[in-house]
């Protein structure tokens, strides 16, 4: 499910304003704790309003808020990483990292910036590279947004043919995000892999009550055939003609699709 950018912008506008105002009562003062301590509310809501701007695809409004960023504070290392995003939207790869990898430097513990580091490996297939980054900034427990930082930990762990290790990674996401949908299927898949299968029911069942509560939620091609292969493990035929013929009508030109009529077809 996507948020809503536009929405998140307009919070994001508001919250610079409210700074701004802010910003021109403390300077009158001659306080330089509190001017410095304005500079960096600055930066960051322009380092915040420039990433959204990406995120909209608008790259020129988040140039201009990166530059006014940057002439406030050249060593940000939150600007130099959403400079990094902008250079992947442009498909610039080796710009995209140089910026990454600098933010880093400037701040080792800067964990978004690492997890963008960890997405752009993971573009590029260093899935390796990309678990490591994923697995240093798992372990900051302060990071806000965690559950989805153990759920591409899973990710580069699938990649990697870990299955154990995606396994205890998805489980955590399931366990910080109380039951986020997606962890909760790729866990059910990950457990058919290690040949788990009642774990992988249980999971599959807590995603089926989070559809069954949540109407927009609907079936994915992966959510089908997950669901499929644990029924055949079951012998429940009809359950697997039912998904099966969901996932035909659905998702006919899908690789899942093609997975389906691969197992039928052997028999297995």
């Amino acid at each position: 499910m996507k948020r809503t950018l536009v929405n998140n912008v307009v919070r994001l506008l508001f919250g610079y304003l409210v700074v701004a105002i802010l910003a021109g009562c403390v300077t009158t003062t001659n306080s330089r704790f509190a001017k410095e301590a304005d500079k960096d509310k600055a930066v960051a809501n322009y380092v915040q309003l420039a990433t959204a701007y990406v995120g909209q695809g608008n790259v020129e409004r988040a140039r201009d808020h990166l530059d006014r960023a940057m002439e406030l504070d050249p060593r940000n290392a939150g600007a130099h990483a959403a400079m990094g995003l902008i250079y992947q939207y442009e498909r610039e790869p080796e710009l995209a990292e140089a910026a990454l990898a600098r933010s880093l430097r400037l701040d080792p513990g800067y964990t978004r910036g690492r997890v963008f580091y960890g997405a752009l490996l993971y573009g590029q297939g260093r899935f390796a590279e990309a678990r490591d980054a994923f697995a240093v900034a798992a372990r900051d427990t302060g990071y806000k947004d965690r559950a989805s930082v153990f759920y591409n930990l899973g990710l580069t762990e699938e990649q990697l043919h870990n299955s154990p290790a995606a396994a205890v990674a998805y489980r955590r996401s399931v366990e910080l995000s109380r039951g986020d949908p997606a962890s909760l299927l790729a866990l059910a898949r990950v457990s058919i892999d290690n040949e788990e299968y009642e774990l992988a029911a249980r999971y599959y069942q807590r995603l089926l009550d989070r559809m069954q509560r949540d109407p927009s939620m609907s079936h994915s091609a992966d959510s089908l055939l997950v669901g499929i292969k644990i029924a055949r493990h079951y012998d429940d035929y009809n359950r697997v003609s039912s998904l099966a013929l969901l996932l035909r009508d659905r998702f006919p030109d899908s690789d899942q699709y093609k997975q389906y009529k691969v197992l039928t077809s052997h028999g297995q």
